[in-house]
């Protein structure tokens, strides 16, 4: 898990193109808010389709293999980009790093998956994300004074940082695919985590809370990713281009600090607390940090935001993925965690277009009121798959015997 978490920190700190992708496609590629919103939902629904190729592949070739080449593919994507100036090349070359980006992941968190258990998993995927925020707190501090002058470097960074992760990751961690013997013992658990023979929708039906989960934690991801496309669009508006890309580069340090700092105490404060209300708590925070984005007019109140919606990033990040894989088969974890960037992305994919359209039409303001009216719909919409979860658990139960 530490090698884990130090590759993390690594990739993270490569990891800073897209927060100002949509600053690169509107000033140095000239496309409208509008066009800049559907290549993001391109790229999403790309992301979308990796996640789904890299989980059903996961499970059948085995967790290592499968990452290595996905990521040692998504790495050869952004080298090209660092030499090809402001061609629109560029951005379909990103699209592609999207999909394989994407389809690397459910191995990575299948991995995470079989080196934790019940008693361990929230401190490690903790461990994890602060890993990859000691990273993201750094790299978009060097992009903010790099995108000005030297976009190009940004790309290069990516592909050195992802290449480093590669050999650390080749030969500190050996691969955690479970075997046939361990798959045949876990049947004898009959819980969660036990192995199914069936396909992976069956497996999912047999668990309607967790695809009820999905659904909340879609509309999740579908407000918060305003936080990559709106909101650099109206920093430089309300700021200027060059004051603008730099404050909006010290709003995401700010997002990475209040991580690096609150994370282990928000843990040791929520440790008790089932992981789906704290996902449910962390809809709250979202609404709140960003609808304050749509009535604040300093820049000392942007961080504030910032601090408040990172409050709900800290605890849905902690929480999502411990409770996917306290509800994911041993054999089919890697298609089970391909469900979750499924979800971010398809709330991804949705929102760019239609913030875009908004925005056009209505002004920030308004759209800002709509996520915080959405953030506390999911919020309340959480809780109560939490409370039905525990009577459809009950029931299962009482049939059992």
């Amino acid at each position: 898990m530490y090698v884990l978490a130090s590759a993390r920190v690594v990739n993270a700190m490569g990891n800073f193109v897209y927060p100002f992708l949509t600053l690169f496609l509107t000033e140095h590629l000239g496309f409208s808010t509008v066009r800049a919103g559907t290549y993001f939902s391109i790229s999403a629904v790309a992301q979308v389709l990796g996640s789904v190729a890299g989980g059903k592949l996961t499970d059948k070739f085995g967790r290592k293999k499968l990452y290595l080449t996905f990521q040692g593919l998504t790495a050869l994507c952004y080298l090209p980009c660092a030499f090809l100036g402001d061609s629109i090349v560029i951005a379909w070359l990103l699209i592609v790093a999207g999909f394989l980006g994407n389809a690397a992941q459910p191995a990575n968190s299948a991995m995470v998956a079989d080196l934790t258990n019940k008693d361990n998993r929230k401190q490690a995927y903790s461990l994890l994300y602060l890993g990859i925020n000691v990273g993201f707190s750094i790299g978009p501090l060097i992009a903010a004074f790099l995108y000005k002058n030297y976009t190009w470097l940004i790309f290069l960074g990516n592909f050195i940082a992802i290449t480093l992760t590669l050999i650390l990751l080749y030969f500190g961690i050996e691969d955690t695919t479970p075997s046939r013997e361990e798959i045949q013992s876990s049947k004898a658990r009959h819980d969660n985590e036990s192995a199914e023979d069936a396909n992976v929708i069956k497996a999912l039906l047999k668990r309607p809370y967790l695809l009820l989960f999905f659904a909340g934690a879609m509309v999740n991801s579908f407000i918060y990713s305003s936080i990559k496309f709106v909101l650099p669009l109206q920093m430089t508006k309300v700021f200027g281009s060059d004051l603008g890309s730099k404050y909006y580069g010290y709003m995401m340090s700010t997002n990475g600090i209040v991580i690096i700092i609150l994370t282990t105490f928000i843990i040791k404060l929520t440790i008790k607390i089932k992981p789906i209300m704290n996902v449910s708590m962390a809809s709250l925070f979202f609404a709140v940090g960003l609808g304050l984005l749509g009535f604040v007019k300093s820049f000392p109140f942007y961080i504030l935001a910032a601090v408040i919606y990172t409050l709900g990033e800290i605890l849905e990040a902690t929480n999502s993925g411990v409770y996917i894989a306290n509800h994911s088969p041993i054999n089919q974890r890697g298609r089970f965690n391909a469900a979750w960037p499924l979800i971010m992305s398809i709330g991804s994919a949705i929102s760019p277009t239609v913030f875009g359209m908004l925005m056009t039409k209505y002004g920030n303001t308004t759209l800002w009121v709509i996520c915080f009216i959405l953030g506390i719909c999911a919020s309340l919409f959480l809780a109560w798959v939490g409370r039905f979860e525990e009577r459809y658990t009950k029931k299962l139960c009482k049939n059992v015997l």
